[in-house]
Formats: structure tokens, sequence, C-alpha cells
């Protein structure tokens, strides 16, 4: 891909979460063309969850929104139960709602990336090439447990309160416009 570094991706396990029979079919297509070759498929995210248990992946990519459990959900319950065997894997939430309360709610959900339907194999790329370049730390606090939420080290003009409290009291505001715009640019 143009302007795109080049990964052997054909080691990389997937599992794609979508309770939409087609679309899993699509995420899939797209994974081989950029020579994934170990892919798993679960119809919601309770499947996922217990496929999880017995056929590891080292990226999810998950749609929003199924039934019983969306992927919302079991972002969470995939980053928070106590049975997960890596709540560290990379997510990439799959959406055709892309307003920014969608956003930061997936963001908040503990996601590595989101993408918006309909997806294309460079977009789908660029996020997995997102992942592997720029790795994040997780953070835990009392209501978060997920890759740090934050994309670039902004400057503050106040107090960082990152460095000078508990991290168990750390609280953090939403995305800006611009950072949800990065986030939906191609």
């Amino acid at each position: 891909m143009k302007n795109l570094p080049a990964y052997d991706l054909s080691e990389l396990r997937v599992l794609v979460v979508d309770d939409n029979k087609n679309m899993r079919a699509i995420v899939a297509e797209a994974l081989r063309a950029l020579g994934v070759r170990k892919i798993n498929e679960a119809e919601d995210g309770a499947d996922a969850l217990k496929l999880l248990q017995t056929s590891p992946a080292d990226m999810v990519i998950c749609d929003w929104n199924m039934s019983p459990i969306d992927g919302i959900e079991f972002t969470r319950m995939l980053r928070k139960a106590s049975d997960t065997k890596n709540p560290y894997v990379p997510v990439i939430m799959l959406t055709g709602h892309t307003e920014y309360a969608r956003v930061v709610e997936a963001r908040d959900s503990g996601i590595h990336e989101f993408l918006a339907k309909p997806i294309s194999p460079k977009a789908l790329y660029r996020r997995i090439v997102s992942i592997i370049r720029n790795p994040r730390d997780f953070i835990k606090t009392r209501s978060y447990f997920g890759p740090d939420r934050r994309r670039r080290d902004i400057p503050f003009s106040s107090n960082d309160r990152r460095k000078n409290s508990d991290p168990l009291t750390v609280k953090e505001s939403g995305l800006t416009e611009e950072e949800v715009a990065a986030l939906l640019k191609e």
C-alpha cells in the first residue's frame, strides 16, 4: 500500500466478530488480501469470549451492533473479566455509526482503533499498522482498563494529573474534534 510500511501479516491470528455473516466474510476477505492466514470468526460477543478461551488471537476486529453481547460490552468484558486469557489483545471496532459520542464511547470501552463501515482493505491495513507501529501502554483505574486513550503527548497548560496523582483517581476527558477526525481519516 502506497506510503505505508509493508508488514508480513501471515502469522497474525485475527478474530472477526460480527453477527452479519456477509460482513464477517468481507472482513475476512480483506484480511486475506492483506496476507492474514489465521482467521477465526464469531457471531457475537458471547461466542467471541468463549472462542478466545481456547483459540488465542493477536487482534480482534469487532462490530459494535450485535446481540446478545454487543461490541462495547464484549470489549469491556474482554478487558475486565477474571477469566480472560488476554485482556491486552488489540481491538478494532467496526461500526456504521461515526458520531462523536459513539467514538468516545468506543474509546472508553477499551478499543485500540475505530473503523467506519463500509471498510476497505486499505483502511483496515492502516488500523493494523497503527496498532503495530504505535503500541500503547495499558491504563488501569477504578472505571477504565484498556490502552492509553491519548494518542499524542500534548503538553498541558495545567497540572498533569497522570504524573502527580494516584493512577486510580485519574479521570480523563473525551476526544477533541481533531482527534475524532484523525481516527476516521483515511
